[in-house]
């Protein structure tokens, strides 16, 4: 006869019954919770990003894009393992209200945190400073302070913060008039300025920072803020999950350098010429470059180059004479010493034509001799510092770096151990001794600054052979969207 098995208990059965409801309640929850932002923006692969085209946010080339606010960008987007795509609308009032809607997942386009945007947005980590200038052009009249403002023109981007803070002021100085320009940029503003068209516009220090070496004329008149910081906005009435991924992100490249690294990179060699040579500079490609430009070009074709940054190289060495000599020896339009000829089969350094393919072909040559893990835009910068320093002074700065704890493949910290090789404790300890390690530094900033003021030159008006010596093509990045006005 068969034992029956024994009837479950009460309180057994009570078990079983509150375990079946937990487990439904959790897989109903699972199924029927809100999605998080987080989880929306990887779910659909994507990174939908507002911002608006700048010399300090994004600016779109033939064969790449670059930008301080769309490197961030695109760095956050791999970051979340998705791909970047950008939005820029027609106004610059028009970025937060995509980010209201939900049409972008944020905003990064130099915006600063001010009290009416709060209203509209929620701002995550802040990572940089900038104040609010009023800026004229120099020999024009320069108001001594707001009083001085009354009755003259000035230009503010419409929906900008600017034109927030010039409101703010006119109770107080009630002659104070200016005009919200609704289809333009900052950049757009001061160049009216230069130019003339204008007399007065208020941008952000880092605009003007940025766009100086194009308008040297510019000044600043007065300052009509406190330091407000930058920082991205996300949407208002949504959860904080993506912008706390954000603040985790920027964690990480504050810690990593990258942060740093970035920042060196677009404005890192923006104050290093002067007035003087700005202006020095604007002459000769006036005056010089239309004779070597054809040169130019063809020698950065053959080497695969950008024959801009061939041009501020030649610029840097010769300021593009032929016959240009220095104390030590070196010769021509792209400066070749006795020996680098001698190895390129060069016998007349003075030729125009066997000069600049020389130079050129010996930069490349110094690119490629640098360790493959040396990436773009860096990899650039160090070839030009070799140039400059030689390739076994710049390999003693880059062993130094390493020994006080740098980062030997970043043009950053390499940047800042060069000037050691002038100092004995130092080059006593190097293979190839004492260098003048503070010139390769400053050479290397001039030329990147020579080249982007040819590139802002020639930018506009044609595709670039390449693009500027930009980071390596990003994996996932989604073409520009351009939407149509009135959005």
């Amino acid at each position: 006869m068969k034992r029956r098995r024994p009837l479950l208990t009460l309180a057994q059965r009570m078990e079983i019954v509150a375990f079946l409801l937990l487990v439904t309640m959790t897989l109903l929850f699972l199924f029927l919770r809100p999605v998080t932002e987080l989880e929306r923006v990887r779910a659909k692969g994507e990174l939908v990003v507002a911002t608006r085209i700048g010399n300090t946010t994004y600016q779109p080339w033939g064969n790449g894009t670059s930008g301080f606010e769309y490197d961030l960008a695109s760095a956050f987007a791999e970051h979340l393992g998705v791909e970047l795509r950008i939005l820029v609308p027609d106004r610059f009032e028009a970025i937060l209200p995509l980010v209201s809607a939900g049409r972008a997942d944020m905003a990064a386009a130099g915006i600063t945190i001010t009290r009416p945007r709060l209203s509209q947005v929620r701002f995550g980590p802040r990572y940089m400073q900038v104040t609010e200038q009023l800026i004229y052009r120099s020999g024009g009249h320069r108001p001594e302070s707001l009083a001085d403002l009354d009755g003259r023109r000035i230009l503010v981007v419409a929906g900008s913060s600017h034109a927030a803070t010039l409101a703010q002021l006119q109770p107080l100085y009630p002659g104070l008039q200016w005009e919200a320009v609704v289809d333009a940029t900052p950049e757009d503003l001061l160049r009216q300025v230069w130019e003339g068209e204008a007399e007065l516009t208020v941008v952000d220090s880092m605009e003007l920072a940025a766009t100086l070496r194009f308008f040297p004329e510019l000044r600043v008149a007065l300052e009509l803020s406190e330091p407000r910081p930058l920082a991205w906005a996300f949407k208002r009435n949504a959860d904080s999950t993506l912008l706390k991924e954000a603040e985790v992100f920027f964690e990480q490249i504050r810690e990593d350098g990258r942060l740093e690294q970035i920042l060196e990179r677009y404005f890192g060699h923006v104050e290093v010429l002067d007035y003087a040579g700005i202006l020095t500079f604007m002459r000769r490609i006036q005056d010089r470059l239309g004779r070597f430009e054809p040169l130019f070009r063809e020698a950065a074709e053959a080497h695969d180059m950008d024959w801009r940054l061939l041009a501020a190289i030649s610029y840097q060495e010769s300021h593009w004479d032929p016959r240009a000599i220095s104390h030590t020896g070196v010769r021509g339009l792209m400066m070749l010493t006795r020996a680098t000829a001698g190895q390129l089969g060069i016998q007349d350094r003075t030729d125009p034509r066997k000069s600049v393919f020389g130079g050129a072909e010996y930069f490349t040559h110094l690119r490629e001799r640098l360790p493959d893990d040396i990436q773009e835009p860096d990899r650039t910068w160090m070839a030009l510092a070799a140039y400059n320093v030689g390739l076994g002074h710049f390999y003693d700065a880059r062993r130094i770096t390493r020994a006080q704890g740098g980062d030997p493949d970043r043009w950053v910290d390499v940047m800042d151990h060069l000037p050691l090789l002038s100092q004995p404790q130092w080059h006593r300890q190097t293979r190839y001794g004492y260098a003048r390690g503070w010139e390769p530094v400053h050479y290397v900033q001039n030329i990147r600054s020579f080249y982007d003021i040819l590139t802002w030159l020639n930018g506009s008006h044609e595709t670039p052979d390449e693009a500027p010596p930009p980071p390596p093509p990003r994996r996932g990045i989604a073409p520009l969207e351009i939407l149509p006005p009135g959005l």
